[in-house]
């Protein structure tokens, strides 16, 4: 077949998507009040709790449809994502005391194992006089493990609801409901606070931190790096990773905040702003945790790796304890845990976002004039599958959830939105798009990095965490064989959608074979392009000027005043822009 037989086909395959009918008559779509609403918005949802606890820890360890499978992922960590919210509302409320419940052992729920410090667990532990000195426990785990969660031995003994994690996650969930009904005007004026709050805190927190005996130490233990290191892979695979998942990419929260944009709105700009703040918080987080954590150690007459906890131990378990040291401690305990509470809200706004908008997108007559209904029952539906999560043996629960249902799906899907977008929608065609939006082209390095090295990098992340991806454990405990095929099901959950739906779109297309049908799908959308008048005219009148950029997407040159008239009628019959 000749190439002008091919763009006649793909011509012939626009004008038909061009003259099905219109879409029925919508409300129009909303956006963002002001450049600043987005921008604190990505910021805010990019830095999440991963960066106070997770990048920490790995300094210490380290010595120094694809869019419909975002929304599942999305959804799924939205589930356990609040209940760890919920746990620093419930910790907040505690703060509220002269005294703070974890810095002492006369509590109903502590026992004969209790110390008051850490201190105290180490020198009784270097006696080793006999075996249950070994099972000593801070005051600070002890309210843990025994009042916060009152844990079960496994996940086989899921115990009975705690009531009072119950009432936060009923608050949390309320937050979210609250910020979200009315869409991202309300959203965008909640992040002019809570964005910009939790680095006050952080500030706050450095200048103390750093005036603690012990503090310079424990910031030499983060900063100067152990060369050796470089040669374990698995310092390199953990930075990857961290960059990964801490930046939300293939969350679909980016896409969907990005989406509210002015069409003029300068992304490429916000592309570099809000990774390069999102590094940095990891960066300044860590001065302000080891900072404590040496003066913890400088406290214990140990080393600071000897004080270092994991994941929800280094923000529930040794940084309270800290904290309870401290003059005024009940103060910097509120300022600490509301920082963590706008932080994990702020990410959690845009994976429920996500969902929402998807739903609305997919169905506008249905479900745009519905929006408040739709937000109380997408969160009510969160708020109960979360509810096992707050059983005593929720943790267990939480940890398969946390450990298997993001881990590989998500560079999956961000392998597939790479592949598609740089060598089916083609990255002369998406440079093309960028610069009818913020008025110049990329720098040409990015068509190389979107079509060889990132797609070779992701690919070699995920091959990496797929090999490192051991049995799920909890404080070394072992899961049993159905838990861990759970954990696997959930995992792939986010994934089936992609191919199902792809099945299902060629099946439903018109074509003789299965290649034509799948032309036909390659080929954008009929509504596809900017919504306001004159950016369409300026865009179709853009890919009639350019048919090599146009025939990327295997077909020819688009009738500009077709596509400009069909436009306009949808306008007239819509109401509004598509």
């Amino acid at each position: 077949m000749s190439s002008n037989d091919s763009f006649k086909d793909t011509d012939s395959v626009i004008m038909e998507k061009m003259e099905q009918p219109p879409v029925p008559n919508t409300k129009a779509r909303d956006g963002w009040q002001g450049r600043m609403d987005f921008l604190l918005t990505c910021i805010g949802y990019a830095v999440g709790l991963g960066n106070i606890w997770r990048f920490p820890y790995l300094c210490y360890k380290s010595g120094g449809g694809v869019g419909m499978g975002m929304v599942v992922v999305s959804a799924i960590v939205c589930i356990y994502y609040n209940v760890i919210v919920a746990w620093t509302i419930y910790y907040l409320f505690m703060s509220f005391k002269n005294v703070l419940p974890w810095s002492h052992c006369q509590n109903f729920w502590n026992d004969e194992r209790c110390v008051d410090g850490l201190e105290e667990v180490l020198n009784i532990t270097s006696l080793n006089i006999t075996s249950a000195n070994h099972t000593k426990m801070t005051a600070s785990e002890q309210f843990w493990e025994n009042h916060v969660l009152a844990i079960t031995d496994g996940i086989e003994d899921s115990g009975r609801l705690r009531w009072q994690l119950f009432i936060c996650l009923s608050l949390a969930w309320l937050c979210v409901f609250l910020c979200l009904f009315k869409g991202v005007k309300v959203l965008g004026k909640v992040m002019h606070f809570a964005a910009p709050f939790p680095y006050l805190v952080l500030i706050a927190l450095l200048i103390r931190g750093i005036q603690l005996p012990g503090a310079v130490e424990g910031i030499k233990f983060y900063i100067i790096p152990r060369w050796e290191k470089l040669a374990d892979y698995q310092v390199w695979g953990d930075a990857a990773l961290q960059i990964f998942y801490s930046v939300g990419m293939a969350w679909g929260g980016l896409i969907t905040m990005a989406s509210y944009n002015n069409f003029h709105n300068n992304a490429y700009r916000d592309a570099m702003i809000v990774p390069i703040i999102n590094c940095g918080t990891s960066i300044f987080a860590g001065f302000v945790i080891f900072s404590v954590l040496g003066f913890m150690a400088h406290t214990a007459g140990t080393t600071v790796d000897e004080v270092v906890k994991q994941g929800p131990g280094l923000a529930f378990v040794a940084y309270p304890e800290a904290v309870a040291k401290l003059p005024f401690s009940p103060l910097w305990a509120v300022l600490f845990f509301l920082m963590l509470f706008t932080i994990g809200l702020d990410s959690q706004f845009g994976m429920i976002e996500t969902g929402i908008s998807s739903f609305i997108d997919e169905y506008p007559s249905l479900l745009r004039s519905k929006r408040v209904l739709l937000a109380a029952v997408g969160c009510f539906v969160e708020f109960l599958l979360g509810l096992p999560c707050i059983t005593q043996g929720g943790i267990y629960v939480l940890q398969i959830m946390d450990w298997y249902s993001s881990s590989f799906s998500l560079m999956m899907i961000s392998l597939l939105e790479c592949v598609v977008i740089a060598w089916i929608y083609g990255t002369e065609r998406f440079f093309k798009d960028i610069e009818l939006m913020i008025g110049y082209k990329p720098h040409a390095i990015w068509h190389y990095m979107w079509r060889y090295v990132t797609p070779a990098v992701i690919f070699g992340v995920w091959l990496f965490s797929i090999i490192t991806l051991g049995p799920v454990t909890y404080d070394g405990k072992s899961y049993p064989t159905w838990a861990i095929v759970l954990g696997w099901i959930l995992g792939m959950v986010s994934l089936v959608p992609i191919p199902l739906m792809m099945i299902i779109q060629i099946i439903n297309t018109d074509g003789d074979t299965i290649v034509e049908r799948v032309k036909k799908l390659t080929v954008p959308a009929k509504n596809w392009g900017p919504s306001k008048e004159e950016d369409r005219e300026r865009y179709v009148q853009s890919l009639s000027n350019d048919e090599s950029t146009f025939s990327n997407m295997n077909g020819g040159p688009v009738d500009c005043e077709v596509a400009l008239l069909q436009h306009k009628q949808k306008i007239e019959m819509n109401g509004t822009s598509l």
